[in-house]
C-alpha cells in the first residue's frame, strides 16, 4: 500500500473528519453533500465543525491536494532514481494503483470531484495533474529517444492514464487481485502499446 504523509499525529480530529467526508463525497458527490450532513456524520455541531475545516471547499481541497502532490513527488523520485524505461513504467504503475487501492474514497474524490474547486485552488490542482501527466510523457519520450519505445500520439497517453484514473469505478481493494497484480497488467498494456518492435536506435519523440 502506498504510504501518504498525513497530519494524523498533529490533528487526529481533522484527519477523522477528512476521512469520513471523503467517503460522503465519493458516495454522493461533492455538490450533493451539505455541511449539516458532514456534521451529522462526524458527530459535531456546525460551530465545532467549522473550527476544524473552515469550509466545505476547504475539505475538498485538503482531500484532493495531498494525493496529487504525493503522486507528483513520487513520480519525480522514480524518474530521478530509475533510468530503465520499463522499470520506470512498472514503478509508476504500481505506486499509482497502490495509492488508489489504499485510499479509494479519497482518490475517487481526487479524480471525479476536483473540478468543483474554484479560483487559485482549481488552478493549482489542474497544474499538478498536468505535471503528473508530464512525468509519464517524459518517461515515454525518453524511452522512445533511446529506441526502447516507439513514438506515441499525445492522445495515447491520455488513454493510458485514463485506464488508471478511472479504475476507481470498479476497483475492489479486497478483491482477488492485489494492486500490484492490477498495476502489472496495466503496465503490460502500456508496453504492448509502446514497445518498439524495430531495432533499437536513437530517435526524437515528444508527447506534449
Amino acid at each position: 500500500m502506498a504510504e501518504i504523509d498525513s497530519d494524523k499525529s498533529e490533528n487526529p480530529q481533522k484527519e477523522r473528519i477528512r476521512e469520513i467526508t471523503a467517503r460522503l463525497f465519493a458516495d454522493k458527490g461533492y455538490r450533493a453533500v451539505g455541511v449539516a450532513e458532514i456534521g451529522d456524520a462526524v458527530g459535531l455541531g456546525r460551530g465545532a465543525l467549522y473550527y476544524h475545516i473552515g469550509s466545505k471547499e476547504d475539505l475538498l481541497y485538503d482531500i484532493v491536494i495531498r494525493y496529487i502532490r504525493d503522486l507528483v513527488q513520487k513520480g519525480r523520485d522514480i524518474v530521478k532514481t530509475c533510468k530503465d524505461p520499463h522499470d520506470r513504467i512498472t514503478r509508476l504503475s504500481r505506486y499509482l494503483m497502490a495509492t488508489i487501492a489504499g485510499n479509494l474514497a479519497e482518490l475517487t474524490v481526487c479524480f471525479r470531484e476536483a473540478d468543483a474547486l474554484t479560483g487559485k485552488r482549481h488552478n493549482e490542482v489542474a497544474k499538478l495533474h498536468q505535471e503528473y501527466q508530464d512525468i509519464w510523457a517524459k518517461v515515454l519520450n525518453e524511452g522512445a529517444e533511446d529506441g526502447v519505445f516507439r513514438e506515441l500520439q499525445p492522445v495515447a497517453l491520455k488513454g493510458i492514464l485514463g485506464m488508471y484514473f478511472y479504475s476507481f469505478l470498479w476497483l475492489n481493494p479486497k478483491g482477488l487481485r492485489s494492486s500490484d497484480d492490477i498495476a502489472d497488467i496495466f503496465a503490460d498494456i502500456v508496453f504492448r502499446a509502446a514497445d518498439n518492435d524495430k531495432p533499437a536506435k536513437k530517435k526524437k519523440a515528444r508527447i506534449a
